[in-house]
């Protein structure tokens, strides 16, 4: 083992993540040979610590740790003579596809192949300038697929030896931890942690990424001035050589900023005796988070499993993945409240930071300027602690020399106690920490000459700052968080409801529609259906059942002839008791009404009657030559008259529906003879004797109901000519009401027809017709 006296490193050690063992250190390079720095100073946790877990989630990622170096016996009594105790590794994890590789090993039975490359070293402030070169080194290494050719390494281990300078600038000692990012993601509560670290609680950090995370706690260390060069004693809780060796300042240079900082005391020790610090600090090391004698740290986690003890291992935890800040200590919380003057300072730096904001370059403002830079941050934290520092002091002397003896000449425009706008139970809180006497004990106690013992942004409160206040206070009771989460429950409480309640409401509907069927199908249908029926019968009987009349229906042969036309004899012929259920009502079977069936009826039936009127007034047209003079008829196709009397013949003519349909069928004729659907005089009188002759000659054929056919045939033979005008040329003929329907007699089914009678009538005029070949009803 190399002497404890002697500079550690820097040294390469390689991690492998062997499928049965887990984690185990290959190789060490910048080491003595046939030594093992890890077995020497009992690393058994270095493996684990360079490999993070979920480090396989990325495809490169970035742990910094810290590992205790052991004294040799001989140099136990002299611990000025040795160098720093506490060691600081940085790894970068990679993984490759094993079936990439050139040479694969027996032992990799995984598909993937995943390997750490680590640097250990005593200077943290180096780990910026060896970020880059670390990241290109293992890439270059995973490229060659052969991870027995190791002569990359052995160079950069060489090279990293010659980077080591002697001296460091202020400037190159922070690089690579984001200030702006830092303050810009935690805005207000950037302050809340940097006085939070100076309490020395359990502060636990989690977060998905382990490089973020670590780096992030640099650089919240680093807000405090020369404390990252004065980490010795970081790695254990039992390490205090820090303050052994320290001493009081014997002069100052206000010139000199680096012995400014000394006379006022800093850094603040706040990793001394009990205090350990673990940038990334895996499950294995939770023993000695939870020891007694370890009183106080600040380490990072990328495993959740802490996240379900928080109450045990932390006072605060920073969650970075939600960007949120838990205090589980009462007392922790209430000295953490921030003053008005705290917030006007944090929101003051906030707000130069916003206004410089670039999301593609976080870490420069869009100015390139001072302002709102990493070096412009830090120098305003310095002013701040500064000033504490200051105040602290003058808070400290007028406690403890009375108001006769105070000599505060020196101080102007100071007035009352300026250590009360940093919070006066934060002060209580801070002088009970371990920093704060060690530092108490090593300053001089008239500081407060040096610095002005004021906070930077001391003033009375003004509206503003209550505005400041209230906002703070919204944003404290997280409302947006409990609005979501109230939200997403009352959303699904109502789309669980709205369901139901449709599930109800379909429900309902159907019983009530299942009961309305039942009632309709127990009740007859009204009055106004059965005549309907009756009349859309002619055209389409029930073809599901049989007529219930006991009497026998009359063939097809006995059908109406207007059921006969050309255009639809089949139709005709598939209804062979269209008119026995026209003039039988009674034989109508009682069914519900089908209204898409009887509007398809009335329509198959009004295109009979219209080839049937075509043809007669196709007929007509061609008599027309009998009459004497033409008369002028008007041009809309209509005639009027002023007798009342003939309104009422044209009623009695129309309250037959054959006749009506009769009527109609005229007058569609009428709409193709003649200008604008007028008609002459000789064509209306030949129209009005063929249709009484017509009417006549049908009521003749009749042999039933002779009662009823002589007053048919008296109404026709009475009705005038003028009416029949009327009612011809009409462009809207008399409305049919339910008074005028005329339901057929029903003795009128039960009497026998003569087919040879009716045949013979009609054959007459089918043969008269078919001689001007005009009109024919039968092919």
């Amino acid at each position: 083992m190399a002497a404890a006296d002697e500079p550690f490193g820097p040294a390469i050690c390689v991690i492998g993540f062997h499928h049965s063992r887990g984690p185990e250190i290959e190789s060490w390079f910048g080491v003595p040979e046939h030594t093992d720095p890890s077995i020497d100073n009992d690393w058994s946790f270095l493996p684990f610590m360079a490999l993070s877990d979920g480090a396989h989630s990325f495809e490169e990622d970035f742990s910094y740790f810290t590992l205790r170096r052991k004294l040799s016996e001989e140099k136990q009594a002299s611990l000025t003579a040795h160098p720093p105790l506490s060691l600081f590794g940085m790894s970068c994890t990679r993984q490759l596809d094993a079936k990439e590789l050139i040479n694969r090993p027996d032992d990799v039975t995984r598909s993937t192949v995943q390997k750490s490359l680590v640097i250990v070293t005593e200077k943290p402030w180096m780990f910026p300038t060896w970020r880059e070169k670390l990241s290109l080194v293992t890439r270059a290494w995973f490229l060659q697929r052969d991870f027995r050719d190791i002569e990359i390494l052995k160079d950069f281990q060489q090279s990293l030896k010659i980077d080591e300078p002697e001296t460091l600038s202020s400037r190159e000692q922070f690089l690579g931890l984001s200030l702006r990012e830092f303050v810009y993601e935690f805005k207000h509560q950037a302050l809340v942690l940097f006085k939070c670290a100076l309490l020395q609680p359990k502060m636990l950090f989690f977060g998905s990424k382990c490089d973020r995370l670590c780096m992030l706690q640099f650089a919240l260390i680093s807000l405090i001035p020369g404390l990252i060069q004065h980490l010795e004693d970081c790695a254990d809780p039992e390490l205090d050589s820090y303050e052994r060796n320290l001493s009081p300042p014997s002069s100052l240079k206000t010139s000199d900023r680096n012995s400014l900082l000394l006379y006022m005391g800093l850094p603040l020790q706040i990793f001394g005796k009990g205090a350990l610090f673990g940038p990334y600090t895996p499950l294995q090391q939770l023993d000695i988070l939870a020891d007694h004698d370890t009183k106080s740290y600040i380490v990072g986690s990328t495993n959740s499993l802490l996240l379900q003890q928080k109450e045990r291992y932390s006072d605060i935890i920073i969650n970075l993945d939600d960007v949120t800040i838990s205090i589980t200590t009462p007392s922790l919380k209430t000295a953490l409240a921030l003053t008005a003057a705290d917030r006007r300072w944090v929101d003051f730096i906030y707000q130069k930071i916003a206004s410089t904001w670039d999301s593609a370059n976080p870490s420069r403002p869009t100015t390139h300027g001072y302002v709102a830079s990493d070096e412009f941050i830090r120098l305003q934290f310095e002013e701040y602690l500064l000033a504490l520092l200051s105040a602290t002091k003058y808070h400290l002397y007028l406690q403890s020399v009375p108001a006769h003896n105070r000599d505060l000449s020196a101080l102007v425009g100071v007035e009352g106690d300026p250590a009360l706008d940093f919070g006066e139970v934060w002060l209580e809180s801070w002088k009970a920490s371990p920093n704060f006497k060690l530092w108490h004990k090593n300053t001089d106690s008239h500081l407060f000459d040096i610095v002005d013992p004021r906070h930077p942004t001391a003033g009375s409160l003004s509206l503003d700052d209550i505005n400041r206040r209230v906002a703070q206070q919204i944003e404290d009771l997280h409302l947006e968080e409990r609005f979501n989460t109230s939200k997403e429950a009352l959303n699904k409480h109502f789309t669980s409801g709205k369901k139901q309640v449709s599930e109800v409401f379909s429900k309902a509907w159907a019983d009530f529609e299942a009961y309305r069927i039942a009632q309709r199908a127990k009740s007859p249908p009204p009055t106004g259906f059965r005549e309907k029926e009756d009349l859309y019968s002619m055209s389409s009987p029930p073809a599901t059942a049989p007529l219930p009349n006991s009497q026998n229906p009359p063939s097809s042969n006995h059908s109406p002839a207007y059921f006969n036309s050309t255009s639809d004899s089949s139709t005709a012929t598939q209804t062979p008791n269209s008119a026995t259920a026209f003039l039988d009502s009674s034989s109508i079977r009682t069914r519900t009404p089908d209204l898409s069936s009887a509007q398809a009826a009335v329509e198959a039936a009004s295109q009979k009657a219209g080839a049937y009127f075509s043809s007669w007034s196709s007929w007509a047209s061609e008599k027309r030559k009998g009459w004497s003079s033409p008369a002028s008829t008007p041009t809309s196709g209509t005639f009027t008259t002023a007798n009342t009397n003939q309104s009422q013949e044209n009623k009695k003519i129309m309250r037959s529906p054959r006749k009506l349909m009769i009527v109609e069928r005229m007058r569609h004729e009428d709409s193709s003879i003649g200008n604008n659907g007028s008609r002459s005089a000789p064509a209306v009188a030949s129209t009005y004797n063929d249709f009484r002759e017509s009417m006549t000659q049908d009521l003749s054929d009749k042999p039933t109901n002779t009662a009823t056919n002589t007053r048919s045939k008296n109404a026709l033979a009475s009705t005038p000519k003028s009416t029949v005008e009327t009612i011809v040329n009409s462009g809207n003929p008399p409305p049919k009401t339910q008074q005028e329907s005329v339901v057929p007699s029903t003795s009128a089914a039960t009497e026998p027809r003569s087919p040879t009678k009716r045949g013979v009538g009609r054959g007459k005029r089918r043969e008269e017709k078919g001689s001007d070949g005009i009109g024919r009803l039968d092919a």
